[in-house]
Formats: structure tokens, sequence, C-alpha cells
């Protein structure tokens, strides 16, 4: 999913869940402007209980890898999971150049 679509989404008042997978010192810098659940990739095989049963989960982070990585794992798990590409320095580049690259 492109950051625009989620931009649009997000604006009709569709509400996926969007999965943070950056680590904490990540959000110090540069937050997403809406609810996310924050897992770090490498604590989703633990925390997998915390996502809602049933949802649409946009995958999230820095630039997409690491999201990639968790919408993989996920879909795996039997979940509806998506990579939001180009994470939040596409996010900054295309919708609110006000966030920090990093």
């Amino acid at each position: 999913m492109t950051v625009t679509e989620l931009k649009s989404r997000l604006d009709a008042g569709e509400k996926p869940v969007v999965l943070d997978v950056r680590e904490a010192s990540e959000l110090a810098i540069a937050r997403y402007p809406m609810d996310v659940l924050h897992i770090p990739l490498g604590q989703l095989p633990n925390r997998l209980s915390e996502i809602p049963a049933g949802a649409e989960v946009v995958c999230a982070c820095r630039s997409g890898a690491r999201s990639a990585q968790a919408a993989a794992f996920l879909r795996q798990k039997g979940l509806k999971a998506v990579n939001l590409d180009g994470g939040i320095l596409a996010w900054s580049r295309l919708i609110d150049p006000s966030l920090p690259a990093y």
C-alpha cells in the first residue's frame, strides 16, 4: 500500500490497524500522525496476541524493509497484512514534510 492510499483511506474514515515495527528510539525521532500499534519487529512473534483478530494490518517502518518482513510473517500466520511502501520516509516526503527524515 502506498502512503497516499493509506492517507486517503484514513481520511475516508477507514481504520486499518497500522502496525509500526520500528524501535522505540526511532519513535522519538518521527512518529506516524495516526494511532498506531507499536511492536518492534524482533518482538512480533511473541506479541501476536496484541493484534486484533480479523483486522486489516498495515505494517509500517522507516523505509519499508522491516515492515515488508512483518507483513510476510503476519500473512504466514493467517492475518490480513500489507506493507506500507516507503515507510515514514515516504510519508514525510509525500504527505507531511514537517516530519524529520532520518
